[in-house]
């Protein structure tokens, strides 16, 4: 399956361009069944966030999905998530994410350690790919994007996946109210 270019973005099948995604990334994508659904895109790394992002390719903050790594602790247990919402939204840390993973206090995990747990680059990090033990919930929203540009692991490339393979990836947990 081709993805059609969205906004200023070119794709390019993922499958025949993995060298352009963070190896933790690659190597989950040629482990899912959904790789040929996905493509990839080369930007300008320095336009790897989102605001800037959008405003250099055209795009609808409607039509990304960001990835935050959060973490908590109960009863000594360190409880860590990557967090997928749209990108016109924010992961309800305090609430829902605090709720969702049982602990008495949620917070962004340090940009240090989630670059050296995931291997992937800060700004890049995106649910392929991430450490086993981490859980990926996902945003209802972020499922209905039609195609959401997301995270490579790396800051000169991103990922178009279908939303609704966002719910299907390994340890996914569609998690309602997730963003606000």
């Amino acid at each position: 399956m081709t993805l059609p270019a969205l906004g200023g973005l070119q794709p390019l099948p993922a499958r025949s361009h993995l060298d352009l995604v963070a190896a933790p990334v690659a190597a989950a994508l040629e482990a899912w069944d959904h790789l040929e659904e996905v493509a990839v895109v080369r930007i300008d790394p320095s336009l790897a966030d989102t605001a800037a992002l959008t405003a250099a390719y055209a795009l609808d903050l409607t039509d990304g999905a960001n990835c935050v790594v959060v973490a908590g602790r109960r009863g000594g247990e360190e409880r860590v998530a990557a967090c997928v919402v749209r990108a016109d939204t924010r992961a309800d840390v305090n609430t829902v994410v605090k709720r969702t993973l049982d602990v008495r206090k949620a917070s962004f995990l340090a940009h240090e350690r989630a670059v050296a747990e995931s291997g992937m680059e800060y700004g890049g990090i995106t649910p392929l790919g991430l450490p086993a033990p981490w859980r990926v919930l996902v945003d209802p929203a972020a499922v209905a994007i039609e195609v959401a540009v997301i995270g490579s692991g790396v800051r000169h490339s991103k990922l178009l996946v279908p939303g609704r393979l966002l719910a299907a990836l390994p340890a996914a947990e569609v998690v309602p109210g997730l963003a606000r």
